[in-house]
C-alpha cells in the first residue's frame, strides 16, 4: 500500500465519464497504481449542471480507484474546461531595483503583465510566464541574478467562470475530497502526450473529449495559445441517433464498434442491424452510411481547430504538427481525415512518461486524467482548497494570487 504523503490523484471531471487516477511517487518518477472511471451525467460541454449527479458519479469513480490503488484518498487535482475558458496573452514591463533581477522584480513584473481588465463574473485560472526580457534581450526562460535596469514579462493568461470552478470544489468537497489545484485540462494533457522537443520546436494539441475539444498551441517550449470549443463525441453521437433514429446508446455503441471518420475507408458492403426508436423490427444499415454521417461532424471539428489556429497567428509555427489525443480520437480515420485539413503531420497520441499499469491507461481517453497526475507530482505545495471551505470565492481568489509565487 502506498503511503499517503507518496499519492497523487488526477480527477478528471468530463463530459462523458469521470475519471479518478492514482499516481505513487517513486525514485524514478511516478506509477499508475489505481483507476476508476464512471458515467458522468451531471456536466454538458465541459460544464457542471447537475451537482448531485456529478458528486455520485465522483464517488463511485473514487471508490473504484481506492479499492483498485489499496489506498484511501483524500485530496485530488481537478480539470477544468468548457466554452467559458479564456486565454490571452499579456506583457509587462518593470524597472530592476538593484540593477540585478532579484525575486521580488519577477513578482512586480508578473502583476504588471497580470494587470488586465477581468470582468467580475471571471477569475484568472493560470498566470504562464513565456519569456522574460531584461534590457532588450530576449528568450530569457529563468531571469533570477542576471544583470540589467528593465525587466518585461510575456505571460499567457487563463481565465474562467468563478461559477464553474466553484461548483467544481463544491462537488468535490461534497464527497469528501480536499481540492489540491485546479488545472486547465489541455495543459493538463500536454503534460502527458507531448515531449519537450515538441514545445520546443512548435505544436498544437487538439484534446477532443465528449463534451469539448481542447487545444493548446506550443513555440519555444512555452504555451503560447489555448482555447475551448463546444464540440466533441457527444454531437457525432447525436448525429448518429438522429439520422438513424436510434437510442442514443445505441449510437454511441454503433459509434465506437463501427464508427470512421473517413467515409471512403469503409466499404459499402457491410451491413449492421441498428434498433430503431418505437419500432419492433431493426433496420439495416451499410457501415459506409454510418460513417458518412459522422465525417462531416468530425470535419467540421478540425475545421474549427484550424480557424482557431489561423486566429492565434501561430499557424507557421507548428513545426512537429498536429497532435490529437482524447477519447474521441479512438475512431478510426481520425488522423488520415486531420492530415487532409490541416495538411500538417498529424499524430494520435497517448499518456507516457509514467510506470505502473501501462496496458490499462495507455488510452487517449485517459490523456487528462494522466496528465493531472503528472502534473501534480511536480505541486509540492499544501493542499489549497479545504473541505467545506466557508468562502471558497475568496479562497479561489487568494488561490490564483498564489499561483504567481509557485513559478518558481
Amino acid at each position: 500500500m502506498a503511503k499517503k504523503g507518496d499519492v497523487v490523484v488526477g480527477l478528471d471531471i468530463g463530459t462523458t465519464k469521470i475519471c479518478a487516477i492514482v499516481g505513487e511517487k517513486t525514485q524514478t518518477g511516478i506509477d499508475i497504481v489505481g483507476i476508476g472511471s464512471s458515467h458522468s451525467t451531471g456536466l454538458k460541454k465541459g460544464v457542471v449542471i447537475n451537482i448531485d449527479s456529478t458528486v455520485e458519479s465522483i464517488k463511485k469513480a473514487v471508490e473504484e480507484a481506492e479499492l483498485m490503488a489499496g489506498t484511501e484518498i483524500s485530496s485530488v487535482y481537478c480539470g477544468i474546461s468548457g466554452g467559458h475558458i479564456k486565454g490571452l496573452n499579456s506583457h509587462g514591463i518593470v524597472a530592476v531595483k538593484d540593477k540585478e533581477v532579484r525575486e521580488m522584480d519577477v513578482r512586480r513584473v508578473l502583476d504588471a503583465a497580470k494587470a488586465i481588465a477581468i470582468p467580475l463574473d471571471r477569475e484568472v485560472i493560470h498566470i504562464i510566464p513565456q519569456e522574460y526580457v531584461v534590457d532588450h534581450q530576449g528568450g530569457i526562460k529563468d531571469p533570477l541574478g542576471m544583470s540589467g535596469v528593465r525587466l518585461e514579462a510575456k505571460v499567457h493568461i487563463v481565465t474562467g467562470a468563478v461559477s464553474s470552478a466553484q461548483n467544481i470544489i463544491k462537488c468535490a468537497n461534497r464527497t469528501g475530497l480536499n481540492v489540491s489545484d485546479i488545472v486547465l485540462q489541455q495543459i493538463a494533457s500536454s503534460e502527458a502526450v507531448l515531449s519537450p522537443d515538441e514545445k520546443e520546436l512548435g505544436v498544437a494539441l487538439v484534446d477532443i473529449g465528449g463534451g469539448t475539444t481542447d487545444i493548446a498551441i506550443f513555440s519555444n517550449g512555452s504555451i503560447v495559445h489555448t482555447a475551448v470549443l463546444s464540440l466533441g463525441g457527444n454531437h457525432i453521437t447525436n448525429d448518429l441517433a438522429v439520422g438513424l433514429r436510434t437510442a442514443s446508446q445505441d449510437a454511441e455503441k454503433l459509434k465506437i464498434n463501427y464508427g470512421c471518420a473517413m467515409a471512403s475507408m469503409v466499404n459499402r458492403d457491410e451491413k449492421v442491424e441498428v434498433q430503431t426508436v418505437g419500432q419492433k423490427h431493426s433496420r439495416s444499415y451499410s457501415k459506409r452510411t454510418i460513417s458518412e454521417i459522422i465525417e462531416p461532424r468530425v470535419e467540421e471539428i478540425f475545421s474549427l481547430v484550424q480557424k482557431e489556429i489561423i486566429k492565434s497567428g501561430h499557424e507557421d509555427l507548428l513545426a512537429s504538427g498536429i497532435v490529437i489525443t482524447g477519447g474521441s480520437t479512438l475512431l478510426k480515420g481520425m488522423t488520415e481525415l486531420a492530415e487532409m485539413i490541416f495538411d500538417l503531420p498529424v499524430k494520435r497520441s497517448v499518456p507516457k512518461g509514467f510506470g505502473g499499469i501501462l496496458d490499462i491507461v495507455s488510452s487517449p481517453m485517459y490523456s487528462t486524467g494522466v496528465g493531472l497526475v503528472l502534473y501534480g507530482a511536480k505541486d509540492h505545495q499544501n493542499v489549497k482548497f479545504k473541505i467545506r471551505e466557508k468562502n471558497i470565492y475568496r479562497k479561489v481568489k487568494s488561490r490564483m494570487m498564489d499561483w504567481i509565487t509557485e513559478i518558481f
